[in-house]
């Protein structure tokens, strides 16, 4: 590929990396200051999808020859993300701040992901039919 996909300059890789350490850094802090006792491991749902992107989002880096499978999986996790995030619009009333905070970071790191994949998805099939024509 001649022009990696770029937003706000990074790749999509790099954006995969950074919402899955910071779902996998709230996850932790969520769980370490929930006033349950004991603690609930509910608390930590954002790292349990933060974890996935962050190693699809290193192994993509790592092995670029694979890299679309990595990012089609990440982009499978980007939509259980948002869905889940999701989930706030129908149990908004008695839940926590820290349930609250925890699906909007899903949500939001989930549709941002999803957006910045589908654009890079278009944009490497415009580029691969681009080569095809010449």
């Amino acid at each position: 590929m001649s022009s990696e996909f770029r937003m706000f300059g990074m790749t999509v890789p790099q954006i995969a990396i950074m919402d899955g350490a910071i779902l996998s850094a709230w996850g932790v802090v969520a769980y370490s200051i929930q006033s349950a006792d004991p603690p609930s491991i509910t608390a930590m749902i954002p790292a349990f999808f933060g974890l996935p992107m962050l190693f699809l989002g290193f192994l993509s880096v790592r092995n670029p020859a694979n890299r679309h499978h990595y990012m089609h999986a990440s982009m499978v996790f980007a939509l259980l993300m948002a869905l889940g995030g999701a989930r706030i619009a129908t149990t908004f009333d008695g839940m926590s701040w820290l349930g609250i905070v925890s699906h909007l970071l899903l949500l939001v790191a989930g549709i941002s992901l999803i957006i910045v994949g589908v654009m890079s998805f278009r944009s490497a099939r415009l580029e691969r039919e681009a080569s095809v024509s010449e």
